[in-house]
């Protein structure tokens, strides 16, 4: 602790006492439930864009992203190609949906689809997905403070949770989506300063030590292999990891639930379509800071890859850095944690608590459960976190890695519901245990990298779910409306506007952004054939 020093705990000490003040400012502003879930609907989209990339960013890439490319070169970008592909398809299917119908929880068109039941096992299977990758960055937070401090890692996941918790109850959305715009300044700045570092310190120029990467095969971002076994092949990033994101983005209320909070779908759509610009240029960043840490340090082992930069950071001898990455990683962290415990607050009141236990109770009863079902949310991720700080591998891959065995059965509900005319509620529930079975199956008796179990699962929930549908209920005659070709029926049959204010409000039509985005895509694949063939 006496290491840490008092600079460095003074900047550490702002950021909290600064984020707390500002918990208690936007407490006031919290008179019902809504305000809680959505806030007032009045912030910029590009506040709410930068909290979502910020949420997902998160410490796990501050510290995982280095840590994975230490030990498995530039070829990790490849995990983080196909934002642009998958911000695409989630504005374009999944938003004006959710958007148009008002809801609060994404899971209500689950209900309107398909029926209770399936509304029940998505929210749950959500529910343990996100308390899962929520306790993996709880112990990442924890690692940090336990570097730092002294303090073990077990009782420092306590303290971080506890801030967390008092954070985003006092708040609500509005104060974790302001606190994240802030807090993602400072991680960029924190990873800025220690790229600069590290650059002034390398044992040769910058063009040697990429060279002597490449030499060592660290800087070859595009691996061609058809092994499946392999993770980090640009097909994995391609196709699997593709379908994995648009789970992520698509099919989390954490996620979409920053996006209700926009003024208008227009609005909505620009924040998610912001991610898609930005985030490969933040992973690159990460990416390519770890292999340069791995030419720094000679390729020297560690006890725990997550330590790699922040045993930098301390060594690096600049007064108040280790400070900076700290605060650096406990913002990333808390913005991640903020937004769990407010989704899985909000999944639990409106999903089971108002829809089963006590429906029809005012807003101020359902804003006073929110908050009790908060602090439930903080007691349970603290149990998994504990049994996450036995792993010493890269959290960003760990986290990942948890969430693949789920999103398959996310993902396929959700495009039957979009496409499929004959898939009933019994059919998608048989369909979704098979493909859990199926995934826990392949995950035990084969090699297969786990970003494929999304794929995976995905393809034996639809394969199931279309067939037993139709077995037990025959062919339906009707689209149901909640499906794009009902979607599309509806609108012409009412004659609804399909835009407002040049975006689409039919679910199913490409906006002309998404069209800028997909060359973007090209762009970067192009930059990345060029940094392998030609550096």
């Amino acid at each position: 602790m006496d290491k840490f020093g008092t600079l460095n705990w003074t900047i550490l000490s702002v950021l909290l006492l600064g984020k707390l003040a500002l918990g208690v400012f936007m407490s006031k502003k919290v008179d019902t439930a809504e305000d809680f879930y959505l806030g007032k609907r009045n912030l910029p989209w590009w506040a709410i864009g930068i909290a979502t990339i910020g949420t997902y960013v998160s410490a796990m890439t501050f510290m995982g992203a280095p840590a994975w490319a230490y030990k498995e070169g530039l070829s990790v970008i490849a995990i983080h190609l196909n934002y642009p592909i998958v911000i695409v398809l989630v504005v374009t299917l999944f938003l004006p949906f959710f958007f148009n119908s008002g809801v609060v929880s994404i899971y209500d068109y689950q209900e309107k689809r398909f029926g209770v039941a399936s509304r029940t096992v998505i929210a749950v299977v959500f529910l343990v997905t996100q308390i899962l990758s929520s306790a993996a960055v709880l112990y990442g937070t924890s690692l940090v403070i336990s570097f730092i401090t002294g303090i073990d890692v077990i009782p420092s996941i306590f303290i971080v949770a506890i801030i967390g918790l008092v954070f985003t109850m006092l708040g609500g959305i509005s104060a974790v989506i302001v606190m994240d715009v802030i807090q993602s300044g400072i991680l960029l700045v924190g990873a800025g300063i220690l790229m600069y570092i590290l650059l002034t310190k390398l044992p040769g120029s910058f063009a040697d030590t990429l060279s002597s990467l490449k030499s060592q095969g660290k800087l070859n971002p595009v691996k061609w292999s058809f092994d499946i076994k392999q993770t980090t092949t640009i097909w994995t990033g391609l196709i699997a990891m593709s379908i994995y994101h648009t789970t992520v983005f698509g099919a989390n209320q954490m996620m979409v639930q920053r996006t209700l909070t926009a003024k208008n779908i227009g609005d909505a759509k620009k924040s998610l379509l912001m991610m898609g610009f930005v985030t490969f240029f933040i992973y690159f960043f990460f990416v390519l800071l770890g292999v340069l840490l791995y030419s720094y340090y000679g390729g020297r082992t560690f006890d725990n890859d997550n330590k790699i930069i922040l045993n930098f950071g301390a060594e690096s001898g600049l007064p108040g850095l280790l400070g900076i990455i700290a605060a650096a990683v406990l913002a990333a962290s808390m913005g991640s944690l903020d937004a769990a415990f407010n989704s899985l607050s909000t999944s639990m009141t409106v999903d089971f608590y108002q829809k089963f236990i006590r429906p029809g109770k005012s807003p101020e009863h359902y804003l006073k459960s929110a908050r009790w079902f908060t602090i439930l949310c903080a007691a349970l991720i603290i149990l998994p976190a504990i049994a996450f700080s036995k792993n010493t591998g890269s959290i960003l891959e760990l986290l990942s890695k948890v969430g693949s065995f789920f999103v398959g059965a996310k993902l396929s509900m959700y495009m039957l519901g979009f496409f499929s005319k004959h898939t009933t509620e019994k059919g998608l529930l048989i369909g979704v245990f098979a493909g859990l079975i199926g995934v826990w199956i392949v995950a035990a008796t084969t090699d297969i990298s786990w970003p494929w179990y999304a794929m995976i699962g995905a393809g034996i929930n639809m394969g199931v779910s279309l067939p037993a549908s139709i077995l037990m209920s025959g062919y339906k005659k009707e689209w149901s409306p909640y499906s794009i070709p009902g979607q599309r029926l509806k609108y012409k049959a009412e004659n609804l506007p399909e835009k407002e204010g040049g975006w689409y409000l039919l679910p199913g039509k490409v906006d002309k952004a998404s069209y800028y985005l997909l060359a973007f895509f090209i762009l970067t694949l192009v930059f990345l054939l060029a940094f392998q063939y030609w550096i």
